[in-house]
């Protein structure tokens, strides 16, 4: 009789350190995952789009690009960080761009501004950036995605988050919408920083 899998040995790399430096070994990753595991869909966040276009570059033709912006006012009141001319030409080229509220800093965030009190969303964020910023971003934009209808919540996904600015952390993930957060499954860690 054929004894069950009781586990997989997966590769994971872990970085010396967070940050840029990393994004082009994480979109390496995440391209050969996705090909071990048969995933056709990468969320991915990009606030200027230059993550967006690097994946474009060195992803595998056939992955659907998910790229999931920072919303409108992030660092400056009515000021969008992806251009319209950048979010039109990934367009063109295939990507679907998100830009919707952050779950882990919307509402609250703005009860936490005006009162100095923190609410539950922003206690999730702090309690997944234990595991680093990148890990906490590949969480969020998976869920702004799933709200967006743009990620079903029955299918693996890759998403890939980073600590500012490019990727130094990717996640497969069983979606979930921003109402059903619980029931968003981390499945892998792909690679991500031992540094937090």
């Amino acid at each position: 009789m054929k004894q069950p899998v009781l586990f997989n040995d997966v590769p994971c790399r872990y970085f010396t350190q967070a940050g840029p430096v990393n994004s082009e070994a994480v979109l390496d990753a995440v391209n050969r995952r996705a090909k071990e595991l048969s995933i056709r869909k990468i969320v991915l966040a990009t606030n200027t789009g230059k993550t967006a276009y690097e994946a474009l570059r060195l992803f595998d033709p056939g992955l659907k690009i998910i790229a999931v912006s920072r919303v409108t006012g992030f660092k400056e009141d009515n000021i969008q960080e992806l251009t319209e001319a950048d979010r039109l030409a990934l367009q063109e080229k295939g990507v679907t761009v998100v830009t919707a509220a952050h779950p882990f800093g919307g509402v609250g965030r703005g009860v936490r501004h005006k009162f100095g009190t923190y609410q539950v969303d922003e206690v999730i964020a702090q309690t997944l950036k234990l595991f680093g910023r990148g890990t906490k971003v590949a969480v969020e934009i998976t869920l702004m995605a799933a709200d967006a209808g743009y990620c079903r919540t029955d299918e693996e996904i890759i998403a890939v988050g980073g600590s500012g600015r490019g990727a130094d952390t990717a996640l497969v993930l069983k979606p979930a919408t921003s109402a059903h957060l619980f029931d968003l499954q981390v499945r892998e860690i792909i690679c991500k920083p031992t540094v937090v």
